[in-house]
């Protein structure tokens, strides 16, 4: 992914009002950012655990989206599944992550939601740059992956656009 200004982060939000945008904390370390590793920006707020952000570059521009979750209250065993990049976890390493839709249909409280990694590391986890706890299935190379993995953003993307 090309790197990303803190202006065009806080202008791309499709589904968020401009005082949210306004009040959003940047990830740690975000001049640091490997961004060559990533396929997109995603992370939880560091001021508010239960908000997240994804930002996209796309062929029309840059979309960002802002997702919400809810802390579990208890420990929950098993594994869990990511919808956007296919990696095993803990369960409670996998959230439910919901977006309110993009224009009308947000402000009438539509949401999209998707199960993925709960520390939004998706594009790490696929290239092995990141440690995980459960043994993976899969056997295809990063490269093949990560395009899968943008295919399943970009539905993503367009559901909370539609």
């Amino acid at each position: 992914m090309q790197p990303l200004s803190v202006e065009e982060i806080r202008r791309s939000f499709v589904n968020s009002s401009k005082s949210l945008v306004k009040a959003m904390t940047l990830p740690r370390g975000f001049p640091e950012l490997p961004w060559e590793s990533l396929d997109y920006l995603g992370w939880r707020d560091p001021k508010a655990p239960n908000r997240a952000y994804l930002v996209v570059r796309r062929d029309t521009g840059v979309t960002g989206i802002a997702l919400n979750t809810q802390a579990t209250v208890k420990p929950r065993r098993g594994t869990g599944l990511c919808d956007l990049c296919y990696t095993a976890h803990q369960v409670t390493d996998v959230a439910l992550f919901a977006a309110r839709r993009a224009g009308s249909a947000g402000r009438d409280g539509n949401t999209v939601g998707l199960y993925i990694c709960a520390d939004l590391a998706c594009s790490l986890y696929l290239r092995g740059l990141r440690e995980l706890d459960v043994p993976q299935g899969e056997t295809s190379a990063p490269e093949v992956r990560a395009e899968r993995l943008n295919a399943r953003l970009e539905g993503f993307v367009n559901r909370v656009l539609g």
